[in-house]
């Protein structure tokens, strides 16, 4: 089914509200997970919210929690979610570090304790916006690890985001924002949800073999994701659990740690104003001429033309807006559930509905 974006939000928004959050944080989650969904992040996007609404109903995802600054030495932020909406002390925590960029000309800001941050590019876009630099180590705890390191089929982390953000003078940003795993575990989530394959490489069952089948995510025994790139993405992971997790979080995914089947998010994320170089002219010529050069590759067969990072999913969300957002009868059914979960009557969710 093909829903329209707006109608998507104030169906999201709702659910938010009866589950207990303030009008202004549940419209910002669901502009967030919406926008996740224009932008080709489905795995990213509403799909999300039955684990929040059980995470609320649960104790783990605190409704009306916000942004704390536990450590202020100019350009070291340290900053704890007190596990609210990730989509909501992320942002605040981000707008933090740009407003302290602008003082110091570079921060480097640890986030903890945000339950499930969504799409990190959403961060490094609000940087990117305000002509700043910025990346982003994320690391996953609460639950069990589902991520192998390079080397094992046994589980050992999670899908661990690295996200980096380059402003592109009279432009988007440049936007690279990637799961270390070989796709995101929402990817994986979706596909199950579709009843679909995955791509080769991706997944091992329990006995360390490939397989193609999402279900050995869900369904016991359990097999895991792996780290994309072989031994690079897996080092990369490496570093966001580290950086992330250890340095920013004090939360890593190893067993010594709480897991409670919450969705928790850590972030160590380096915010930078390129006028602190003093050639800000000759780097936006720079980034502007490297773009162009870079565009104007010959494609190759089966590619239309050569894209840079956050381009795909500027043309994605531009297609969604007009035609809508393609949601899978499986999730549907779950948001249907999840929203009598969070309490919305039953009379209220078929006039959002139908």
């Amino acid at each position: 089914m093909l829903i329209q974006h707006d109608r998507l939000t104030a169906f999201v928004t709702e659910i938010f509200i009866a589950a207990g959050a303030e009008a202004a944080v549940a419209r910002e989650v669901a502009d967030h997970l919406v926008e996740a969904n224009l932008k080709g992040h489905d795995s990213h996007g509403v799909g999300m919210t039955p684990i929040y609404v059980y995470n609320i109903n649960g104790g783990r995802l605190k409704a009306g929690a916000h942004a704390k600054t536990i450590v202020d030495q100019g350009a070291v932020l340290l900053i704890d979610g007190q596990f609210g909406f990730g989509q909501v002390v992320g942002r605040e925590a981000t707008d933090l570090a740009v407003a302290r960029a602008r003082e110091t000309g570079v921060v480097c800001a640890g986030v903890r304790n945000c339950h499930h941050l969504g799409r990190i590019g959403a961060y490094g876009e609000r940087c990117g916006a305000a002509g700043l630099v910025s990346v982003h180590f994320v690391n996953v705890v609460g639950h069990p690890p589902q991520v192998s390191p390079w080397g094992s089929g046994e589980r050992r982390m999670t899908t661990n985001p690295f996200c980096a953000v380059v402003p592109q003078p009279g432009g988007p940003p440049v936007v690279l924002d990637m799961a270390t795993s070989a796709i995101a575990l929402g990817k994986v989530r979706v596909a199950h949800m579709k009843g679909e394959a995955v791509d080769e490489g991706v997944l091992v069952d329990h006995e360390g073999r490939p397989t193609t089948d999402p279900a050995v995510m869900y369904e016991k025994p359990f097999g895991a994701l792996g780290p994309f790139g072989k031994h690079k993405g897996y080092g990369l992971a490496v570093m966001c659990e580290l950086l992330g997790g250890a340095l920013a979080g004090a939360w890593t995914a190893q067993p010594g740690n709480e897991r409670n089947n919450n969705v928790v998010n850590n972030m160590l994320m380096f915010v930078l104003d390129p006028a602190v170089f003093g050639g800000v002219e000759a780097f936006q010529s720079e980034v502007r001429e490297m773009v162009a050069y870079l565009k104007s590759a010959a494609p190759s067969p089966g590619f239309d033309r050569v894209r840079v990072p956050g381009e795909p999913e500027l043309e994605s969300a531009a297609k969604r807006r007009v035609d809508g957002i393609p949601i899978d009868g499986n999730t549907w059914q779950e948001l249907l559930k999840a929203a009598a979960a969070a309490g919305l009557l039953e009379g209220r969710i078929s006039e959002l509905t139908s």
